[in-house]
């Protein structure tokens, strides 16, 4: 097992109160697999990429329980100094933003390059020759002319790339990918995603791809979690989530997937929005939005339990009601 998440919890202590951004969180990855997380803004996907990383500010973050192993060592017994050596060197990021992620009086070779030189111990020729050959890998064209320039001067495709060829840059063994297409054209976000799956092919990487975009999910991933306010309420393979979904959020997700036989049908929605991470409902977290809730699930919280082979969801009326209706409705 090349990854192993168990029942994390990363906390901000805010002025209104404990913000429980990722809570009793868990999953798993091995080499060679992509998880997809995936969910509406605010429901821990980031945090808990950060988590891994170990890169939640402090204060007001603090991860306050579980356990995070990789390669077989607990990550949340690292000390900074130890950290800095997985960071780049065993586990990669694409951050969500390139324009704010890259250093803007840096070129992005320098950029690069320090990555390099720091956890392959090249020197600063053979760190811009590795650079370079970066560049040129993840297809960005004229890469010694782009070695030199600045963020800003380039495009938002470019920039992407840059990054990803940062992350790539030592080789990694797990490559995060937080939200890796967004803001880019769809004909860009094809090429980023082929590219990151060429690579992982070539690499032997695990992968983490972090999207709101269940099309991006349905392409690359081989399993999914999906997330709601700081939960994995559903887990399981790609097909298993796609075809036979459990949990009314996903079913809420898959149904507002645009149909390309109903043009001019109306996009279905979720109704209402995600509680704030300080007043988060008692029991089931989308019980204020969910049509199937009862009184049971706004009093006690749900655990995930076993519903198929590498499949586990936390609902209360799983067993009491056919979502299948719901399933064919979903992939139709």
């Amino acid at each position: 097992m090349l990854l192993e998440v168990k029942n994390l919890k990363t906390y901000f202590y805010t002025d209104d109160g404990v913000s429980k951004a990722v809570d009793d969180v868990s999953y798993s990855l091995d080499r060679g697999e992509t998880l997809g997380l995936v969910g509406e803004s605010g429901c821990g996907k980031s945090v808990s990429a950060l988590s891994i990383m170990k890169l939640i500010p402090d204060p007001p973050g603090k991860i306050v329980g579980g356990e995070i192993f990789f390669d077989g060592r607990n990550l949340l017994n690292l000390t900074e100094k130890e950290m800095q050596e997985v960071r780049g060197n065993d586990i990669g990021m694409i951050f969500q933003e390139p324009m704010t992620s890259l250093n803007p009086v840096f070129t992005c070779g320098d950029q690069i390059g320090e990555a390099v030189m720091l956890h392959q111990k090249l020197t600063k020729e053979e760190a811009k020759a590795k650079a370079i050959e970066m560049l040129r890998l993840v297809g960005i064209p004229a890469p010694e002319q782009r070695y030199n320039e600045y963020p800003h001067q380039l495009s938002g495709g470019m920039r992407q790339r840059v990054m990803i060829a940062m992350a790539l840059s030592c080789n990694p063994d797990l490559l995060i990918a937080d939200e890796p297409t967004t803001a880019l054209d769809v004909t860009v976000q094809a090429q980023i995603l082929e590219l990151i799956g060429k690579l992982q092919k070539e690499l032997g990487m695990g992968v983490i791809m972090i999207t709101h975009d269940l099309g991006v999910i349905a392409e690359v991933c081989t399993k999914v979690a999906v997330m709601y306010a700081s939960k994995v309420v559903e887990y399981g393979t790609v097909d298993e989530i796609f075809y036979n979904p459990k949990h009314p959020y996903t079913i809420g997700l898959m149904n507002s997937i645009p149909k390309l036989n109903k043009k001019k049908a109306r996009l279905a929605t979720i109704e209402g929005s995600v509680p704030p991470p300080t007043h988060y409902p008692v029991g089931c977290h989308f019980c204020t939005r969910c049509t199937y809730a009862v009184q049971k699930c706004w009093d006690q919280e749900p655990a995930l339990e076993t519903v198929g082979p590498n499949h586990t969801a936390a609902c209360w009326r799983i067993g009491e009601l056919d979502f299948s209706k719901k399933a064919v409705e979903v992939t139709a």
